[in-house]
């Protein structure tokens, strides 16, 4: 597999200088991405931006000013360069330019560049590639046959003879999100290489060099040269994990790998990602974004890569799970109002089970960048660090040092129980908890993400969590995280199980367990006595 340097080596320099693709050369990645833009006086440069604000501070856009203020950003070997200069680096160099561009009306003037400096000019040895727009593709064929060129592609279907035409391209080029194994293996049995972009985290490079991508575009060139090496030296695909299996032919520690692995990019893509479309399922509150069907597309993806035999149930994609048989519940985005709305309380749970015994859990708050982890028997880690709540005796004991110790401690009084509304309206009782915990002087928080509202108890944020209907992909995974913490998990039937066939869930900090049970159940039996009809 091929490194391709997403505007040059732009982890350890700014991106699209001089500098950066210096050191991609240097460090001998095969090709070097950059993005061009037009001067006000036609000179082409090298930026990605349509304008120099984010970048240089200069709030303009690069097609409204001159070749001469653009030089004057910086120091030399930070402002933005010319695309002439660029070729210069690739004059004997054994990696490849390739040409970003985002608009077809930069075609025409890049090439010219290029044709000038690489056809009979100072960079003859300059090897080039184009990428981009493609009816800016179709504009480099028209000016040149022989030019190579990675063409567009944004579906998970493979492209057919009509949608390719004349361009004939050496490579089809795709955001990771959309490649697929599948689609991988048709585009090869067309005839062209695969490309993707811009994947920067280890668990996907390997999935990638795994499914025969050929070229993966990345911010990180150590990193993917690293996976890149490993590979070809014989060396494990997969990260040495000990290999515990719990009896049930799951080996959790290569789990609970995959697992963190994508929490942490999701933390990365969830929380820079615009949610992009946004339809409804079942009701006009009930919302689904890109996001949502990006991440789990991805999930599935990188699981199935792992471990082909598991089953798989997703909030978006539905799936099943069979007896016996390891199945992965994954909510992308629990919280997907909020997140729609642009409210940064939403989180990723991954959870991964044998019927109802959950065995490996992660909850992401890419907001914070939180993550939490836990594995059945193992305990519960929040960003690394051991979670676990006091037992219910000591804080009971620490609670009644703080008051009179003559006087029964009310573990509810000046806390915080949180809920969540069923969809976009209350449960049944939960109005009547609501009243109940105030003249506890509790207060009720909903915050509109199942998950967090029960994974936070894990950490104790809160008193305790009740959901009014439980759902595997959105709650297994904070259930278990809650009980590795020490936290107590409970059904409606009062069962401590991480897995409720029916009915809510609760979770709660040991010493508040007993009371806030207590108050949900009234609550419901209330909510039912009132509802049914007078004799």
């Amino acid at each position: 597999m091929q490194a391709c340097a997403h505007r040059g080596d732009s982890s350890r320099y700014r991106e699209n200088t001089l500098p950066a693709i210096e050191s991609a050369i240097a460090s001998r990645a095969e090709f070097v991405e950059i993005d061009v833009r037009v001067t006000a006086d036609g000179a082409v440069i090298v930026l990605h931006d349509p304008t120099l604000e984010r970048l240089w501070g200069l709030q303009a856009a690069a097609s409204d000013v001159t070749v001469d203020r653009v030089r004057a950003l910086g120091g030399p070997n930070e402002r933005p360069p010319l695309l002439s200069e660029v070729l210069q680096l690739f004059d004997g160099a054994s990696s490849t330019l390739l040409i970003d561009m985002d608009d077809a009306a930069l075609a025409e003037p890049a090439f010219a560049v290029v044709k000038r400096t690489v056809v009979g000019g100072t960079a003859p040895g300059a090897s080039v590639a184009w990428c981009g727009h493609i009816d800016g593709m179709r504009v480099i064929r028209r000016l040149d046959p022989s030019a190579r060129i990675w063409m567009p592609w944004d579906r998970t279907s493979p492209p057919t003879a009509a949608d390719i035409g004349d361009l004939a391209p050496e490579r089809i080029n795709t955001e990771f999100l959309t490649m697929t194994r599948e689609l991988a293996a048709h585009i090869h049995a067309l005839g062209y290489g695969v490309t993707v972009w811009t994947v920067d985290d280890e668990l996907t490079m390997r999935w990638a060099q795994e499914i025969g991508v050929d070229t993966v575009t990345t911010n990180q060139l150590a990193r993917l040269q690293k996976v890149v090496a490993a590979d070809a030296s014989g060396s494990a695909a997969h990260p040495n994990t000990g290999g515990v299996d719990v009896g049930v032919g799951v080996d959790v520690d290569e789990a609970l790998v995959v697992a963190r692995g994508l929490a942490q990019w999701a933390i990365e893509f969830s929380s820079s990602a615009d949610p992009g479309q946004i339809d409804t399922k079942k009701d006009a509150a009930d919302l689904v974004t890109e996001v949502d069907v990006a991440v789990e597309r991805h999930v599935r993806e990188i699981v199935g890569t792992h471990f082909p035999d598991h089953d798989f149930v997703g909030e978006e994609m539905g799936g099943g799970a069979k007896p016996g048989v390891p199945c992965w519940y994954l909510d992308p985005v629990d919280g997907t109002a909020n997140f729609a709305n642009r409210i940064p309380w939403n989180a990723f749970s991954l959870a991964l089970a044998v019927d109802d015994r959950p065995l490996v859990a992660v909850v992401a708050d890419p907001w914070r960048a939180d993550l939490f982890e836990a594995v059945a028997g193992q305990g519960a880690r929040l960003n690394g660090s051991r979670l676990r709540l006091p037992e219910g005796a000591d804080a009971a004991r620490a609670g009644a040092a703080q008051g009179d110790a003559a006087e029964p401690v009310d573990p509810l009084a000046g806390r915080i129980v949180s809920t969540e509304l069923a969809n976009q309206v209350p449960w049944p009782g939960m109005l009547e908890l609501l009243e109940r915990l105030g003249q506890r002087y509790c207060t009720m928080r909903v915050m509109g993400s199942g998950t967090m509202t029960l994974v936070g108890i894990a950490a104790g944020r809160g008193a305790g969590a009740v959901i009014g209907r439980f759902g595997a992909v959105d709650h297994v995974a904070a259930a278990l995280i809650v009980q590795e913490a020490g936290g107590v998990v409970l059904d409606s039937g009062g069962a401590n199980t991480l897995f409720p066939a029916s009915g809510g869930i609760m979770a709660a900090v040991p010493e508040a367990a007993d009371a806030l049970y207590a108050l949900w159940q009234e609550s419901v039996d209330r909510s039912h006595s009132t509802s049914l009809p007078s004799s």
